[in-house]
């Protein structure tokens, strides 16, 4: 018998993972710098693969690039959660609506639900969380829908991290997820889209007061 050795974890992959977590844990608040020999010496590596996942990280909008400055975790305030919520507004009850047409089953839905709340840490329920929601579209038939939609992923996470943070609105949230999947595995593809639209506008104008988009709010009775 031939057995198949489990690849390893890259030195840059161990990087990525580990300053992912400590992001969206607090543990590297937002505005903090990221000092490519302090990251070396903390995880044991040399300075090339921190230096490769920093712009791995840059790419997902979790850490910015400046010449002057360096490297800092992006800082969360209502600009950048318009920027990153504008497109899921947008773009994310549209593919779920796809998503229900095309038949989707939501199981890998459903198991992010389970991960979520049985997290041990705002940073695993934030990436349940975002799980949960890439398991709503990723069968929408566009590739390209889904891989933007990927691109403002981890964004979406550090929203919810920091407004978690400040309001532990998560109890209210995993009603709503739970009632959007219902509708998604009931074939009511309008109704789960609606209910996404207003799941996901009520939390960003929850957590940013202050933010106002162009579009009215769903209401409840339409979501």
């Amino acid at each position: 018998m031939v057995f198949t050795p489990v690849p390893i974890p890259s030195r840059t992959q161990f990087v990525l993972e580990a300053v992912r977590h400590h992001i969206l844990t607090g543990g590297l608040p937002p505005g903090q710098p990221l000092v490519e020999a302090d990251l070396a010496a903390r995880f044991g590596v040399s300075k090339t693969p921190v230096r490769e996942a920093l712009k791995t990280l840059a790419g997902s909008g979790l850490v910015v690039m400046s010449q002057y400055r360096g490297v800092t975790v992006r800082t969360v305030d209502a600009a950048m959660a318009r920027e990153v919520y504008d497109v899921r507004l947008l773009l994310e009850p549209e593919a779920l609506r796809r998503s229900v047409v095309a038949a989707a089953p939501f199981d890998t839905a459903a198991d992010a639900l389970v991960r979520a709340g049985a997290a041990a840490d705002a940073a695993e329920r934030s990436l349940a969380n975002r799980d949960f929601h890439r398991a709503l579209h990723v069968a929408c038939g566009n590739p390209l829908l889904v891989r933007m939609l990927d691109e403002v992923s981890d964004q979406a996470a550090l929203v919810a991290t920091v407004a978690w943070s400040a309001d532990a609105t998560w109890e209210r949230e995993a009603a709503e997820h739970r009632d959007i999947l219902r509708l998604a595995r009931a074939g009511d593809a309008d109704g789960a889209a609606r209910a996404l639209h207003g799941h996901i506008d009520r939390f960003v104008r929850g957590a940013f007061p202050a933010w106002t988009a162009e579009a009215p709010p769903v209401s409840e009775e339409e979501a």
